[in-house]
C-alpha cells in the first residue's frame, strides 16, 4: 500500500517509515528536514505541514500524522492545524484505508506544556471527527498516544539521573517505550486493525493510571 508519513526524518516518524518499508509498502515522507530514510520504495519531500501549497501525492491509502513540535510557540499551528491541513488534502477521500494520528498521553491527562497538551487534545477530538467522515469509505481513523519515549527529544530527562528518577516514580512499569515499539503499535492500528475506529490508544507504561493515594 501507499503510505504517507509526516515528520519522517527523525524520532518516531522515522521508525514508522522504516517499519512500513520493512513490510514492503511504498512510503512517502514529508518533513521540514532533509532525507534520513533510504529505500527504493521511499520518496522524501521537504515541506512544512502548515503549507497552503502542499505537494500533490496521489492515491494515499494510509496516512500517518506524526509531525509535531513541543513547547515551540507554535505547537497548535503544527501539531493540530498542520495535521488538519494534511488530512483534509490526502486523507478524507475515496481510496483511503486508514489514518493514524500521533497524539500524546497528555491529551488525556493535561500534564504537559499548555499549548502542547491543548494541541494533542484537539488532535484526538479531530481524529474522532475524521473517523465519522471516512467511515463511508470503509476506512478507520485512530490515534496512538505515547507517554515517555526514548528519543533524542527527551535526552535532557533520560540523561539526568535526578529527573529520570522522578519520572520513574510516576511510571508503574519503570520504563519508557522505544520509538520502535510505538512504530509497531502504529503499524498494527493502521494495517492489522480493521474494526477499531475513533479510538485513542494510550501507551505510557501506566503513568496516566497512577494514583498517589495517601491513607
Amino acid at each position: 500500500m501507499k503510505v504517507l508519513v509526516t515528520g519522517s526524518s527523525k524520532g518516531i516518524g522515522k521508525k514508522i517509515a522504516q517499519k512500513f518499508l520493512s513490510y514492503g509498502h511504498e512510503v512517502v515522507g514529508i518533513d521540514i528536514s532533509e532525507q534520513t530514510v533510504y529505500s527504493k520504495k521511499y520518496t522524501h519531500i521537504v515541506c512544512d505541514v502548515r503549507s497552503k501549497d502542499l505537494p500533490e501525492i496521489d492515491d494515499v491509502e494510509i496516512l500517518i500524522n506524526n509531525a509535531g513540535v513541543q513547547n515551540s510557540g507554535y505547537d497548535i499551528d503544527v501539531n493540530l492545524k498542520g495535521a488538519i491541513n494534511v488530512t483534509e488534502k490526502y486523507g478524507v477521500r475515496k481510496g483511503i484505508k486508514s489514518i493514524v494520528f500521533i497524539a500524546s498521553a497528555s491529551a488525556q491527562t493535561g500534564s504537559e506544556f499548555p499549548e502542547y497538551a491543548a494541541s494533542k487534545g484537539g488532535l484526538v477530538t479531530y481524529m474522532k471527527n475524521v473517523a465519522m467522515r471516512i467511515a463511508e469509505y470503509g476506512a478507520t481513523a485512530n490515534s496512538v498516544s505515547p507517554g515517555g519515549v526514548l528519543t533524542e527529544l527527551n535526552d535532557h530527562i533520560i540523561k539526568d539521573p535526578k529527573l529520570w528518577a522522578k519520572v520513574m516514580d510516576e511510571t508503574p512499569l519503570k520504563k519508557w517505550a522505544s520509538a520502535e515499539e510505538i512504530a509497531a503499535w502504529v503499524y498494527f492500528v493502521a494495517v492489522t486493525n480493521k474494526s477499531m475506529t475513533a479510538k485513542d490508544i494510550i501507551i505510557d507504561n501506566g503513568e496516566s493510571a497512577k494514583s498517589n493515594f495517601i491513607w
